[in-house]
């Protein structure tokens, strides 16, 4: 049996792999449970098509055990549409052989073993034993139910999967007792509550800031409730819901009588599912539906696929690419099995039978790898049981005839027996930009590539991305290595794809400079004038709604995609058709009240958030400040004369400076011993004394009540873990500031905290609380009562320190020496125990302070195969709404959601009806008088004002003779004269917007301007 060379000495994975950071963001898709059950599961792949090395890649990239693959088929040419880690030199050579020492170098802690074997054997039982999960790709159903009667018999997890052109199929068997832990993945929810009637139903009231977000049958505990002790860490209880604040839990009429308080917190029960065997699911088929709108295909595709595998097995043979005589046997044998099956769908299956298309297996791989770790893990409820995908409707809208399928010896020719040659040329013919090369850009290039997207004399692919590539980027973004590290992302990946299609080598082009209006004279008319098309692989929404604009203004059209997690999206937006990405946005998240973060916390997000702006403003803005007043000439003078904390600032430099400046580590210990003080005592004793625990409302309420608690100050203790934590890294942070050597010695930090003699506290009087976001912010607390300028006559002068600079920390979040989520972690967790509130780990501290969005390689596979299948339809030119499909996934769930995209919103003036699509266009640089004639004469509108870009340019307001001397100049020169700034000379145009008014005088809206200069 081979192995790869990276099986000699596997590590475990869940410590050393996760500690380097290779899966930093899919952990936070699985946790740490479900990695180390992954990390003990041999899962078998059987069948290395595109579609098995994709669900390889996956499982690789996600981190089991051990990876087993077997397949002796020798490899063809064909096998290059979609087979990525296959090349030319290795036709006649076995599959799986070929294929293992590429998909080994994907990830160091994974030995990928091939189980060998000689042209023509086929899996058997004696070689599936020892392993965990096993998956068959393309094989037979006779060989599906042989193996499948053993796997269920002997608790081993069953998967089968197939596709066939623009038709696909998977099917589950875990066995008949199979225990989902988690069916949803999602944080459990949590909430205050304010009240629990004491009766036979037991109605809970939570706070009304925020609804409580359960569902009917969930589960709930309880913590911190007064009164009805009875309901805290309760065995959990099912719910109710009643309405968005209210829920039941039974009866409570024995309980003790409720006073105040209390946190209902989810709890997740595991699923028990029972699973049928495959010879009883053929029969009784259970199925997942993928798309609503094509609610009675599964049971046509369950027919369809049996009867293509019945013909292979009668004939030795794949039915002929668009061969009616075998397609009407095809349809025959599906009639036997299902009466009602619509021939036309089982016709275009038999017709595509030896299809094999890169985006289908991109789609299936990602689904069927995201079942493999369900099996693994037992996180998020698996397929139940035969899941059906299809995408009939990508086909071209000119059907090939049967001469155009016919494969040609070529690398296409998978993808020919679906679309036929015609239709590959247009393929290579097309010129498409993609913007980032990220993980989803990466999937993006390798299915481009084996589709052949760009590969002819017309067609070129452009790539740009500014980042280069990380050690956390190397579990998603397949196309990177750790050799690749520092390099910049687009020109590794546009390599990598041109040497898995040497058809792209020259027509692949790859940038770093971002889009963005910084960029314009880069991607200019022209650039936009020589691509059909733009893709977006970005992780920001303001670069998506600045690609978005481009598109709109020179009408390109753009495939729009996301991943958070498990879930992904697509969106279409095709120009004069739809709506464009802009449109239509989700709504803000809710930003948490800056009094909560500062004086009220409730949860641990509150206090991560506040220990963030800690880092800040303890070892980012200080040091900033001195560097700037050491550098800038009169640095002070427009300090104190422009900010609104000046005072706060010069003192912030004065002690940074001067009072707390440290020469030795041990100083630095001190000061961080200081700051606990504090931060966590002194502070919070201080809030105390402005709100005492017995404070009440205007109203006579206990104002320490509802999401307001009541904190206590800490005691230092150096043998308490966070408080030492907070010390170490404080004080390290504080030494990287001043360029001194630090230490992790908790030796030597307990013996100088120890010795700290801490100044005496005392409250003071008058000192004001912010307690709503609407009061004014009281002065800094702390600060001195000297006059800013005073504080100035301590500083140095510039001169005196001439070339001394400190060092600002740049937060980053994935280096784990540098003490910067240590710090917040303590920092949070002392406040969350001032609070009460249960404090966080590291990891979990890191993703919310760092901003970390899950990811996980199936979810971006999956969306980006999503997105090609549309492609293929930009492709074919397809102009009607129906023909395309936005998509929604998750795949904890699992759930598929399709719909039509919307069309582009229409808006009226007059009798002309118009849409975001649509602009007026004035060529050689016309007057201002010349486009007002034209809007009368042509449209009878007036115009009433004028603006370009942040400059209005014209309104009747401004006066006779300055409005005549405008109105007659030439468009750029009055753009000029009133920004007072030169057009850029790459600038061959200007977008101008326009108020106007019809004949009844009211205000009309018209769409935008572009005046060619």
């Amino acid at each position: 049996m081979a192995e790869s060379s990276n099986a000699a000495n596997q590590m475990d994975i869940d410590e050393t792999a996760i500690d380097e950071g290779l899966y930093s963001r899919q952990l936070y898709v699985l946790g740490h449970e479900a990695m180390k059950k992954m990390a003990a599961s041999n899962v078998l792949i059987v069948g290395m098509s595109g579609l098995g090395v994709e669900i390889a890649k996956n499982i690789v990239l996600a981190g089991v055990k051990t990876v087993t693959i077997f397949d002796p088929a020798p490899v063809t040419v064909q096998d290059l549409s979609s087979q990525f880690f296959l090349r030319a030199g290795d036709i006649g050579k076995a599959r799986a052989a070929a294929t293992l020492p590429r998909l080994a170098e994907l990830n160091a802690y994974v030995p990928v073993r091939d189980l060998g074997g000689k042209a023509g054997d086929e899996v058997t039982v004696a070689l599936i034993k020892g392993f965990h999960v096993v998956v068959l790709c393309g094989v037979s159903y006779k060989k599906q139910l042989e193996i499948n009667n053993w796997t269920h018999e002997n608790g081993v997890h069953f998967i089968a999967a197939e596709t066939r052109g623009l038709f696909g199929s998977a099917f589950n068997d875990f066995g008949p007792k199979f225990t989902c832990v988690d069916p949803t993945g999602e944080q459990p929810l949590s909430g205050m509550i304010v009240s629990v009637d004491k009766d036979k139903e037991g109605v809970v009231t939570c706070l009304d800031e925020t609804r409580h977000g359960l569902e009917d049958g969930d589960y709930v505990t309880f913590s911190e409730v007064q009164g009805m002790t009875e309901l805290n860490g309760c065995e959990p209880r099912k719910i109710t819901v009643k309405g968005p604040y209210t829920f039941s839990i039974g009866d409570t009429s024995g309980l003790s009588d409720y006073k105040t308080g209390g946190i209902f917190s989810q709890v997740k029960m595991p699923k028990l599912l029972d699973f049928k065997p495959l010879t009883e699911s053929l029969k009784s088929p259970e199925f997942f539906i993928t798309d609503f709108a094509k609610f009675d295909r599964p049971a046509i595709l369950h027919a369809g696929f049996q009867a293509i595998s019945e013909f292979e097995s009668l004939h030795n043979r794949s039915p002929r690419p668009r061969n009616d005589e075998d397609a009407d046997e095809i349809v025959a044998l599906a009639k036997q099995l299902d009466s009602d099956a619509d021939e036309k769908v089982l016709k275009e299956m038999a017709y595509q039978a030896t299809g094999d298309l890169s985006p289908m297996n991109a789609v299936l791989g990602g689904f069927v790898a995201q079942e493999v770790l369900k099996a693994c893990s037992a996180k998020f409820h698996p397929t139940f049981q035969h899941m059906y995908f299809d995408s009939l409707e990508s086909l071209p809208n000119n059907l090939p005839t049967e001469a155009d399928v016919q494969p040609i010896g070529s690398r296409y020719d998978g993808q020919i027996a679906v679309f036929g040659k015609s239709f590959q040329d247009k393929i290579a013919s097309h010129r498409q930009f993609l913007v980032g090369s990220g993980a989803i850009g990466c999937e993006m290039l390798k299915n481009w590539s084996l589709m052949g997207v760009g590969s002819g004399p017309d067609g070129i692919i452009h790539v740009t991305d500014l980042d280069t590539i990380e050690k956390s980027n190397l579990n998603r973004q397949f196309l990177f290595r750790a050799k690749d590290l520092g390099h910049f992302k687009a020109e590794v990946a546009a390599a990598a794809v041109a040497e898995m299609n040497p058809d792209l080598k020259g027509k692949i082009l790859a940038k770093q400079e971002p889009v963005g209006p910084a960029t314009e004279n880069i991607y200019d008319e022209a650039f936009f004038a020589g691509i059909d098309g733009v893709t977006n692989a970005l992780d920001n929404v303001k670069a998506r709604l600045y690609m978005d604009q481009r598109c709109v203004f020179y009408r390109k059209p753009l495939l729009e995609s996301g991943t958070l997690g498990t879930k992904g999206n697509t969106q279409v937006i095709i120009p004069n058709l739809t709506e464009s990405y802009a449109s239509s946005q989700d709504p803000p998240e809710k930003e948490t009240p800056s009094c909560t973060i500062k004086n009220f916390p409730n949860a641990i997000n509150h206090t991560i958030e506040w220990s963030r702006t800690q880092f800040d403003h303890l070892f980012v803005k200080p040091a900033q400040a001195s560097n700037a007043y050491l550098s800038e000439p009169n640095y002070l003078e427009s300090t104190l004369k422009y900010s609104g904390q000046q005072k706060e600032q010069v003192e912030q430099i004065v002690s940074f400076l001067v009072t707390n400046k440290p020469l030795t580590f041990e100083e630095c210990i001190i000061w961080a011993r200081l700051q606990f003080e504090r931060d966590y005592n002194n502070d919070i004793r201080q809030l105390l004394f402005s709100l005492p625990k017995d404070a009440v409302t205007s109203t006579g309420q206990p104002f320490w009540s509802g999401p307001k608690r009541a904190p206590e100050p800490l005691v230092f203790n150096s043998s308490e873990p966070t408080h030492l934590e907070y010390v170490i890294a404080a004080a390290n942070l504080h030494a990287f500031n001043y360029g001194l050597r630090g230490d992790n010695n908790p030796a030597l930090f307990r013996k100088v905290v120890d010795s700290v003699i801490v100044p005496e506290f005392t409250p003071r009087s008058g000192v004001k609380v912010q307690i709503n976001d609407s009061d004014p912010v009281p002065a800094a607390e702390g600060s001195t009562d000297d006059d800013p300028e005073d504080l100035t006559s301590k500083l140095p002068s510039p001169s005196s320190l001439a070339g001394y600079r400190l060092n600002p920390c740049e937060f980053e979040k994935d280096d784990d020496t540098n003490h910067h989520i240590d710090f917040i972690t303590a920092a949070s967790n002392l406040r969350a125990m001032n609070y009460n509130i249960t404090p966080a780990d590291k990891h979990t501290t890191k993703q919310i302070a760092g901003k970390i969005i899950p990811a996980i390689a199936t979810t971006t596979s999956l969306v980006t195969g999503m997105v090609c299948l549309e492609l293929y339809k930009i492709i074919d030119g397809k102009n009607k709404l129906e023909d395309y499909k936005n998509g929604f996934v998750n795949l904890a769930l699992p759930f598929f959601g399709f719909s039509e995209p919307i069309a582009a919103a229409k808006s009226k003036y007059g009798e002309t009806e118009w849409t975001l699509w649509d602009r007026f266009e004035f060529s050689n640089d016309p007057t201002l008088a010349e486009i007002q004639q034209f809007f009368e004469e042509n449209h009878k509108l007036t115009i009433t004002m004028v603006s370009q870009g942040v400059s209005m340019l014209w309104n009747p307001w401004i006066g006779k003779k300055k409005s005549d001397e405008r109105l007659h100049m030439k468009f750029s020169a009055l753009v000029e004269h009133v920004s007072k700034k030169p057009i850029p000379p790459h600038v061959n145009y200007l977008i101008v917007e326009v108020m106007v008014s019809d004949e009844d005088d009211e205000d009309v809206e018209v769409p935008f301007i572009v005046v060619r200069i």
